[in-house]
């Protein structure tokens, strides 16, 4: 039996039938984040559409969570993280999120500029255990700042607590970040 997620109560998007994800696919992390806009409903459109891609399925979201910007400017950002099962390939996945954050408005008028919504593929591998490293000019997986972020190792840790150890969170203590449950996902 599948635990629980916030997805589980969300509506899907009426163009978008549920697919399974095949035997062989891959498994893909995601980090979800935003801190313009109506950013809880940014992270449920990105969502909807993840679940929306051909052979992909979203496994698990955990909790929303309210965190102080990091090494940026401007108001709090609402961050999550999502398990995705995917045909696709690592670099065809960033295009996929990439093509979601134009979609909700993003733009990159410089470094960590506030934004309507940021996907990071945070780590990705064939099956459930194993992860890839990746090093191109444009994606690194493990995601190079992951370990250095409260507001992606809280999530991380609450739908894969196998991938983040008490030494990594001990680490990101000092930084703000509160856990708002399910207020937001319903």
């Amino acid at each position: 039996m599948q635990p629980s997620s916030p997805l589980t109560d969300m509506p899907r998007a009426p163009a978008c039938a549920p697919s399974a994800a095949d035997a062989g696919t891959r498994r893909a992390w995601i980090g979800l984040g935003a801190n313009l806009g109506d950013a809880p409903a940014a992270l449920r459109g990105a969502l909807e559409a993840m679940a929306c891609w051909p052979g992909s399925r979203v496994v698990r979201v955990s909790s929303l969570y309210r965190s102080a910007p990091v090494d940026a400017g401007g108001p709090d950002y609402f961050n999550a993280v999502a398990e995705v099962a995917t045909p696709m390939a690592a670099h065809d996945l960033l295009r996929a999120l990439q093509t979601i954050e134009e979609a909700a408005g993003r733009e990159r008028p410089y470094r960590n500029a506030p934004r309507t919504l940021d996907l990071d593929v945070l780590l990705y591998g064939e099956g459930e255990g194993a992860v890839e490293r990746i090093d191109t000019p444009t994606l690194t997986v493990p995601h190079p700042r992951m370990h250095e972020r409260a507001f992606v190792l809280h999530p991380l840790a609450e739908i894969a607590p196998q991938r983040v150890d008490a030494d990594q969170l001990a680490a990101v203590r000092g930084q703000r970040i509160e856990r708002l449950e399910g207020r937001f996902w319903g």
